[in-house]
């Protein structure tokens, strides 16, 4: 028997998880050339030739006790440094090893995090639409999510509604930016306003409120659009990072959190943090994969792909009358359902062998997700697809 915990999870398993099932079920009926699935955000682009060489090279020359071998729970000194020093390149920052925890995943890191700070009924604020596990990752150790409404003109966060929302037990909030639904990026101006917001009720509650940033997108800004770093603008601000996407070795598991000098009580905040690395069971990064990251530091996600596939997929749809933002980052599309019933355009998808994600479950109904990290002849043969289902939406009306 499982724990009640557990069962709501279990009644409401992933909705990206099932659509991705629902996809291997009708390739097994239709073919795989005529299905077309845009529900799940597994990159399309194979990780850099560096990666291969890199797993090589260590595997051949390093001593195994140490390449498979347990080291720091925050990870090896040498991976974390030379990861500080290419942020502060980046970014002007000053962090140094201290600063970093290897973890298994942003997933795991902000299990991490949560794990650190979180007492039981403390809030932890995010902006509709959002990821659907952060509501898990909070419920995990007691908290409470609170959900701000989304702007569905821009995607930009609620701001008025955010700050009505704070309250004394408000402990952190998560922002995800270039966002996972909608392809948005947060502007400076919205970065700094919120961070203003922050500093007025920490001072009014006499609290200490974390911003919390989820990274795996960062690497996947389009136009020349700046992703601004979030440290320099709140003193408690924790950075979740993946290489996931960025690399495309989602199944790796390899990130990193950053908690910088200035966060509030950042020496114990760090040693916590490492502590519960280990006292979630993930103990340390993977070693091999933080070793890769040493070597492949500076490569970069082949982001002309993904670009080509978004502009392809934006402008068809767009000219067929469906709405949605042209995405800035990530490789999402956010499209609003043409029918009142959006469930019903999601079915009917289904019968075009389009595969969509009901944005219900990213706290936005309405509207359906895609991702576009597909391969841009999957997208080109789909657009038939798309044409029935726009004209079976109008029939719909």
């Amino acid at each position: 028997m499982i724990a009640e915990k557990m069962k709501p999870y279990v009644k409401n398993n992933s909705a990206i998880r099932m659509m991705f099932e629902e996809g291997n079920r009708l390739r097994a009926i239709y073919g795989a050339d005529k299905v077309y699935d845009f529900s799940l955000g597994n990159p399309s682009v194979p990780a850099p030739e560096c990666v291969k060489e890199a797993i090589i090279d260590l595997v051949n020359e390093v001593e195994p006790t140490v390449l498979h071998g347990y080291m720091s729970n925050a990870g090896f000194e040498d991976v974390r440094q030379t990861i500080a020093e290419s942020l502060n390149h980046r970014f002007g920052t000053k962090f140094a090893a201290k600063n970093l925890i290897m973890t298994v995943g942003a997933a795991s890191g902000l299990n991490v995090i949560f794990k650190t700070i979180l007492n039981p009924e403390e809030e932890v604020i995010v902006f509709a639409p959002y990821f659907l596990e952060y509501g898990a990752y909070v419920r995990n150790f007691d908290g409470k999510l609170v959900e701000i409404s989304p702007d569905t003109t821009t995607f930009q966060p609620n701001l008025e509604e955010f700050e009505q929302k704070i309250t004394a037990k408000t402990r952190a909030v998560i922002v995800n930016t270039p966002h996972n639904p909608t392809g948005v990026v947060y502007s400076e101006e919205t970065i700094k306003k919120l961070a203003a917001i922050l500093e007025k009720k920490q001072q009014e509650f006499g609290s200490v409120i974390y911003l919390i940033s989820d990274e795996p997108y960062r690497e996947l800004a389009y136009d020349g659009v700046e992703v601004p770093y979030l440290t320099k603008y709140y003193d408690n601000t924790i950075v979740g990072y993946s290489y996931s996407k960025s690399l495309s070795l989602p199944g790796e598991r390899i990130g990193y959190l950053v908690i910088p000098d200035e966060a509030d009580g950042s020496e114990e905040l760090i040693t916590a943090a490492a502590i519960a690395n280990r006292t979630i069971g993930c103990v340390n990064a993977p070693s091999l994969m933080q070793l890769v990251i040493k070597e492949c530091l500076n490569e970069r996600p082949q982001i002309e792909v993904y670009d080509q596939n978004r502009k392809m997929l934006y402008e068809h749809l767009t000219a067929l009358g469906f709405e949605c933002l042209k995405p800035q980052g990530a490789f999402y599309l956010f499209v609003k359902s043409p029918i009142e019933d959006y469930a019903a355009f999601v079915e009917e998808g289904k019968k075009q062998h389009i595969l969509m994600v009901d944005a219900s479950s990213f706290g936005c109904p309405g509207y359906v997700r895609l991702a576009y990290c597909v391969s841009p002849e999957m997208i080109k043969r789909s657009f038939p697809a798309f044409e029935r289902l726009a004209e079976a939406c109008k029939a719909m009306r």
